[in-house]
Parts: C-alpha cells; sequence; structure tokens
C-alpha cells in the first residue's frame, strides 16, 4: 500500500509513553485536539496500544500514532504489534527506534517496510548526527532528533541548540523530503520556542507536560509558542 500521510510544518509531538492510560490519556488527547484547532498546529499522538481505539474515536485533528510496531506479518507472533492491528485501531501513523526501544537497523528497515504496506506513517527516533543521516537513507516520513542524554531530564544549552542545523544539514543531504522533529529537554514553552525558532519544522514533550502542575495548561503554552515561533520565522524568511 502507497503511505499516504499529511501533516503540516510546524507540528508537535505528544508522547505519553506510560505515564498516562485509559481515561486520563483520553483526557488529554481530547484537549490536545483543541488545541490543533485553537492554533492551527498539528499534533501528533503517541498512545499505548490499547487507547489508540478510544482516542482515535473521541478526536478529530489529533494524528494518533502507535508507540511501536513489530516487523511481522499476520499469523504466528504471540506478544508482538501487528502493524495491521494498530492500523485497524485508529492509528495513522508510528513511532519508531526510541531509545526506550531501539532497533537494529536491519529490524528498522523491516519495520519501516511494513508500515509503507499498511500505510503507516513513520516517525524515527535518532540519537545522533550519524544515525539521523542513515535514517535518512531509509525513507521515513519524519525523523525526531533527540539525544538520549536529554530525554526526560536533560536541559538544553546553546550547544544543543546548534545542533539543530547541522543535523538539519545532514538529514536534507540525503534525504530533503524528510520532516525533523527536535526533541528531548523541552521543559517549557520557552524551550519550545527556541527550538522551532532556530530551524526545527517540529519538536515535542512528554515530562515536560506530564509532569507539570497542570498539564493541559503546559500542554497549551507549548502549542501557543510552535505558532509564535513558526510566525516569526515565516516574517524573517
Amino acid at each position: 500500500m502507497k503511505r499516504v500521510f499529511e501533516i503540516s510544518k510546524p507540528f508537535f509531538e505528544i508522547g505519553p509513553k506510560a505515564y498516562l492510560f485509559g481515561k486520563d490519556a483520553i483526557t488529554l488527547a481530547v484537549e490536545a485536539d483543541k488545541l490543533c484547532e485553537k492554533y492551527g498546529v498539528d499534533i501528533i499522538f503517541s498512545a499505548q496500544y490499547t487507547d489508540i481505539a478510544p482516542i482515535s474515536s473521541a478526536t478529530k485533528n489529533i494524528k494518533v500514532f502507535a508507540q511501536h510496531i513489530d516487523p511481522l506479518y499476520p499469523g504466528r507472533g504471540v506478544g508482538a504489534v501487528l502493524p495491521e492491528a494498530v492500523k485497524t485501531a485508529g492509528a495513522v501513523g508510528v513511532l519508531l527506534n526510541h531509545t526506550e526501544k531501539p532497533l537494529t537497523l536491519e529490524t528498522l528497515t523491516q519495520t519501516i517496510k511494513r508500515a509503507d504496506e499498511v500505510g503507516l506513517a513513520t516517525l524515527v527516533c535518532a540519537g545522533n548526527c550519524e544515525e539521523a543521516a542513515a535514517i535518512a537513507c531509509l525513507n521515513p516520513n519524519m525523523i525526531l532528533a533527540e539525544s538520549p542524554a536529554l530525554i526526560g531530564k536533560g536541559r538544553r544549552n546553546q550547544q544543543d541548540m546548534r545542533e539543530i542545523e547541522k543535523i538539519n544539514r545532514a538529514i536534507h543531504q540525503v534525504n530533503p523530503d524528510v520532516l525533523i522533529l527536535h526533541g528531548a529537554g523541552i521543559t517549557d514553552e520557552n524551550d519550545v520556542y527556541r527550538i522551532i525558532k532556530a530551524g526545527a519544522d517540529a519538536t515535542g514533550s512528554t515530562s515536560g507536560i506530564i509532569k507539570a502542575k497542570d498539564p493541559i495548561k503546559m500542554m497549551e503554552k507549548m502549542i501557543a509558542a510552535v505558532a509564535a515561533a513558526w510566525e516569526v520565522r515565516e516574517r524573517e524568511c
């Protein structure tokens, strides 16, 4: 199946990981859905497998992604995540190769192929510039560039910000069509603004939202910052 997926720059990814599930995840997803419309920013919501169907049913604007799939075909495979199953549940894409769920290059190649076959968009994580360039050769829809050292605990410094342009250049030399999300170390709306302003197509957050005193309020601040930074970039071009 030809991969059919549309997303507009700038966009934002919310990855609840295993922090949220059930009613809490659906509540956050519904609020994110409203923010898509309010700010004109596309949002990817990477849900637990069991929450894909209810979140898809409760929303109309966000892009619901699975947090992983396995490169198997219908048949044997107890405990594996079948691509067709998450697609049928309502997912439009999948997050792959996160530092908490790393894949070998061979397995990643096979998994992107299976995602393409069933029509799931791919957002593939890369831990450094070299890995990002190698992944670009596999033709995913999007690459999520994030340093493992920053995930969940780090805070970005000026050197991290300068890496954005370097990583963008390395990826686009290989594949100019790949969209690039820069994440990790996103603690508040100021981080979001700086990353988008520095040249990212998108950014995202997990702990910055989930661990905030008011997650929904923080999520809105971040989405608003995406829109504001992109508007400034467009004016400066």
